[in-house]
């Protein structure tokens, strides 16, 4: 079974030779990224593995499958890059990983909050330059806040669970089924608007749906608590990245942290150091002290990589054995 990476790095190789082991299959990686024009790279290969900031639409499909690919096998829970209904038409399964490592990204968002809240990166660069005085890095205790969950399916839950243990109380907002978990510890489902009223801290964990673009936008920053905290370890386009400027000025919004950004495709996974930042609205955000942004990197680590190729590879399997698992249906 011949198949390619597209968007591949050093560690896609590792992890996904290791876990060939057990299947024995052609992997070839490409470190460009996938859309029209690098198509014509996979000619011949039965099975294409893109990333998540690669473009899956109508016209890449097509030249895909004109190339002999049967099948696309996403290293990705999100699909929002793909265009289903085109793939579904063209014969060609789409299959994900639907869960890694839900810790990996959960302890990340946790991760943006402490660094938010004590003001770490401020404070580690002020020693460094011999500076040990503390104005400017006053927090405020977890315990007690509220934190508002805006998604809870696994990664919501793990979050949840910590953010309990902290002290906080939860609150948690789910269209989909209510998680008795996190209502054995506490937690109340409440409206949307609720949530992000009554929320210090809001965290987005869920999918980019048609229903969840621009979720959080200029009303919805004016709906939140003065000066609360917002995080997005979930998808770029569930937050208007442009409302974010303003309501950062007028300190409506108090802290923001970002793993993910709704332009981020050719920018992040990408060494841009040498180089005028290209997108206005992302070199502004960063210019903020209160704001933190990392280059998507929630799942990465050992445990996620490893099951990433291990879940891709065995999708891969699954179709080839006439038994599909975890294919993402249009619509």
């Amino acid at each position: 079974m011949r198949t390619i990476l597209f968007s591949s790095r050093q560690y896609d190789v590792d992890t996904f030779t290791e876990a060939n082991a057990a299947h024995g299959y052609e992997l070839h990686f490409q470190e460009s990224p996938l859309d029209t024009e690098t198509a014509i790279l996979a000619h011949g290969y039965d099975v294409v593995c893109p990333f998540v900031n690669d473009n899956v639409d109508a016209a890449t499909l097509e030249r895909l499958q004109a190339g002999g690919t049967r099948m696309i096998a996403l290293r990705s829970a999100g699909f929002n890059h793909v265009d289903l209904a085109a793939a579904e038409r063209l014969g060609m399964p789409v299959a994900r990983v639907p869960a890694y490592s839900p810790y990996a990204v959960a302890e990340h968002a946790v991760g943006l909050i402490l660094a938010l809240n004590r003001r770490l990166p401020r404070a580690v660069a002020r020693t460094r330059e011999g500076d040990f005085s503390l104005h400017g890095l006053l927090g405020f205790d977890l315990h007690g806040k509220t934190v508002g969950v805006i998604g809870t399916g696994i990664i919501g839950r793990v979050f949840g669970r910590i953010m309990a243990g902290f002290g906080m109380q939860v609150l948690a907002y789910d269209p989909g089924p209510h998680a008795d978990e996190l209502i054995a510890l506490g937690a109340r489902y409440v409206p949307l608007d609720t949530l992000l009223a009554e929320s210090d801290i809001v965290s987005l964990h869920c999918p980019l749906l048609p229903d969840t673009y621009h979720l959080i936008n200029r009303a919805a920053l004016a709906k939140m608590k003065r000066g609360a905290m917002l995080i997005n370890t979930g998808r770029g386009g569930l937050v208007e990245a442009n409302a974010l400027i303003g309501a950062l000025k007028d300190g409506q919004l108090g802290h923001l942290g970002l793993d993910v950004y709704e332009e981020e495709g050719g920018i992040f996974f990408e060494d841009h150091s040498n180089l005028p930042l290209q997108d206005d609205v992302l070199a502004r955000l960063l210019m903020f002290p209160n704001v933190i942004v990392t280059a998507h990197q929630a799942f990465f680590t050992r445990e996620a990589m490893t099951e990433i190729a291990q879940t891709t590879l065995a999708n891969i399997a699954a179709w080839q054995a006439g038994t599909p698992r975890n294919v993402v249906q249009a619509g």
